[in-house]
Parts: C-alpha cells; sequence; structure tokens
C-alpha cells in the first residue's frame, strides 16, 4: 500500500512508518516536526519565515496581538497547498487529529477535502488532544482526575489550557463534525483516548502506541553511590503534564535522601537530545493526569528505565498484568514521594520493573506488530 501519514508529534507516526516500511508498504510523512521538537518528516510544512529570527517572530507576534491573524498557520497552510501534488494517489490517508496540517480552519476543511478527493480513504487517529476527548473531560468523565483538572479546581487557568479549550469552540466542533464524516474510522491509540471516545461513531478497537524497540538500547543503569532521577519538563505543557507535583514529591525526598540520590532536570529539549538525556537514569518522571503511558515513557520503560506515569486500574484491567511495569503517578505529590521512597529504601526493585517494562513494551507495542493492526483495519475499510 501506499500510505500518508499526515502529522507528528511524540514521534508516533514515524515508528509506524518504520513498522509498516518491514511489511513492505510505502510511506511519506508530512507535517511540520512539531516546534522544538523537531521530528523527522518527508515533506514538511513548516514555517520556516515567520519564524526565521526574533525580528520575523516579533512581527507575527504583534500582528496576531493586534488583528488576532495567526501568520504561523497562514504559512502552514500556503507550504501544505503549495505541495499538494505531492499528496496524490495515496491509498491511505491517517490525520494525526483533527487538526493534523496546524493552518486556518477554512484552509484545513478545504485540505481536507483536497485528500478525500485524490486518496481512496481517509483515517483519523486519536492519540493527542480532540473535540471528542475534551468534551467527554469537561462533562461526563468518569475518570478521577485527567489532563483538565488543574482548569476544573481553577478557572483562572482558562489562558492556559486555550490550546486544549479551543477544541470544543463552536468552529472546532463543526470542523470536526465535517472530518468525521470523511473518515472511514477512527483509532484510539491509549486508555485516555478509548475511554473518552466511549460510544463515539467510527471509533474502534485501541491500537497501542508503535515503539520500534530495535532502536531503543535495554540497559539498566548499575547503582552505585546514587539512585539517579530524570525530570523532563516542556514548559508549554508544564501544568497538564503535572510538572508541578512532580517538583514539590523531589522536594519532599530531596530534604530526606539528599545524600542518597541525584535529580536531573532539563527542560524543551529537541527529540534527538531528549532521549539520550536520560541514559544514566534509573527513574523517569513523564506525567500524573494521564491513565495509560504515552510515547515518551514507553521509549524509556524499553530502554530499561522505571517510569511514573499512568499505570493505574484502568491500565492494569485492561492488559490483564499481575506484576509491575510502570510506578502510577497520581496528583498527589506526597504519594509520588512515597513511592520514589520505597525504590531508594528497596533499589532491587528497580531492576526488576525495568525487565517487566521492556517486556511489556515487546510485547504489546512492537512497531511491526503495531503497523499490521493498522494495516487490517486499513484494508478492511478501504
Amino acid at each position: 500500500m501506499n500510505i500518508l501519514l499526515l502529522g507528528e508529534y511524540s514521534r508516533f507516526h514515524n515508528s509506524l512508518k518504520e513498522g509498516l516500511i518491514s511489511l513492505g508498504h510505502t510511506v511519506t510523512i508530512v507535517g511540520t516536526g512539531d516546534a522544538f521538537k523537531k521530528y523527522p518528516v518527508d515533506i514538511s510544512v513548516a514555517p520556516t519565515l515567520v519564524n526565521a529570527n526574533w525580528l520575523t517572530t516579533k512581527i507575527k507576534n504583534l500582528v496576531f496581538t493586534l488583528t488576532k491573524r495567526d501568520l504561523t498557520a497562514l504559512e502552514i497552510g500556503y507550504r501544505f497547498w503549495k505541495q499538494r501534488e505531492q499528496l496524490k494517489g495515496y491509498d491511505v490517508v491517517q490525520l494525526i487529529n483533527s487538526w493534523s496540517i496546524r493552518t486556518t480552519l477554512p484552509k484545513e476543511k478545504k485540505c481536507i477535502a483536497f485528500l478525500e478527493q485524490h486518496n481512496k480513504a481517509l483515517f483519523l487517529s486519536a492519540c493527542g488532544t480532540d473535540t471528542p476527548w475534551v468534551e467527554s473531560l469537561l462533562h461526563d468523565t468518569q475518570l478521577p482526575y485527567h489532563m483538565l483538572t488543574p482548569y476544573l479546581k481553577d478557572a483562572s487557568l482558562a489562558n492556559y489550557y486555550s490550546p486544549s479549550l479551543k477544541y470544543v469552540t463552536q468552529k472546532h466542533k463543526a470542523h470536526y463534525a465535517f472530518l468525521e464524516k470523511k473518515v472511514q474510522a477512527i483509532i484510539p491509540t491509549d486508555m485516555d483516548y478509548l475511554i473518552g471516545l466511549k460510544g463515539q461513531k467510527k471509533v474502534t478497537d485501541l491500537i497501542p502506541t508503535p515503539i520500534n524497540i530495535e532502536r531503543l538500547h535495554f540497559h539498566v543503569a548499575p547503582i552505585q553511590e546514587k539512585i539517579v532521577i530524570f525530570h523532563g519538563i516542556n514548559r508549554s505543557n508544564y501544568l497538564k503534564k503535572g510538572n508541578d507535583i512532580f517538583e514539590e514529591a523531589l522536594r519532599i525526598v530531596h530534604k530526606k535522601y539528599a545524600t542518597h540520590i541525584e535529580i536531573i532536570t532539563v527542560e524543551s529539549l529537541p527529540y534527538a537530545d531528549y532521549i539520550n538525556a536520560y541514559d544514566k537514569a534509573h527513574i523517569l518522571l513523564d506525567q500524573v493526569y494521564s491513565h495509560d503511558q504515552g510515547y515518551n515513557a514507553l521509549e524509556a520503560m524499553a530502554k530499561g528505565k522505571v517510569v511514573f506515569t499512568g499505570a493505574g486500574s484502568h491500565f492494569k484491567e485492561h492488559y490483564q498484568l499481575t506484576h509491575t511495569v510502570a510506578i502510577d503517578a497520581t496528583p498527589d505529590p506526597a504519594h509520588i514521594a512515597s513511592e520514589l521512597e520505597q525504590l531508594i529504601l528497596h533499589p532491587e526493585r528497580i531492576k526488576e520493573i525495568a525487565h517487566n517494562a521492556r517486556a511489556f513494551v515487546e510485547k504489546y507495542h512492537d512497531h511491526v506488530m503495531i503497523a499490521q493492526k493498522y494495516l487490517d483495519i486499513w484494508q478492511k475499510d478501504t
């Protein structure tokens, strides 16, 4: 099959591409590279002009302040449309979410109509923030906590959460309804999205996130004088990921076990740097408000780290787990500190959990196996 993957974040589509190529298919990724993360894409629509230097960035920000016109979105739309002849003739087009091109919504709609007209079938991935998921978190979720919990507790955070809340504005809801009619199926990638999409039309069974295990060397760092704890921060998602809660937990643990631990904190690294920055760590703090693992967590698990992430009852029941593959990080600094303390006091558990984690990723997330699951759905509906 000839496959077009539209949009990229967290290296999801790159890993899927690698699995599909292993199975003999041709794959093209279109995207911006996701800002500072700089993920590889085959056809770039990155807004290189408006972000060329400090002056163009300042002009872009000034135009938005005065007119609310987003020059970044306009440039992305221009670059996508300019390269549209390369986006014809695919058997499958998969969009990473309903706003996968990242241009203005009228232009996005025009581009999607073009893709539908010139390709065989469209599919939608549910692997990030999108309209029905945000609606479920705001109104009818049964989850005890989630990404929007800080906002629901403090409405003054509305501006911070605007990138997520915009998906439930009337124009985005209308756009999602438009796209939903165009796609053959909607494919959730983890428990958070599966739960949020319950009852929605066209939703398939969960297909776990693909991880290219072949490129991730498993190594449990030997514990010498100190246990190394790694905390990666993306400032734009600071509250959504619960980085503030992790930092408070680290203060608690450091006060009690300063001579037993080393804490590494990094901020907003490109993906290629981030994946290597935690090599010497034993423990990685990923995110608090999830109920499954995202891409960064799964890669760290595959590399032999004990990861604090979503690993609670919904996750354990779905995979029928009887052993620990990751530490469930709840929005409670004292609880996280207690879990860290147990690992500090019982370091032999680190090696045990690390091996469990690697085996789990190999069993459920192998990128070739996952690629075949996508092919099964695509071929069924094309």
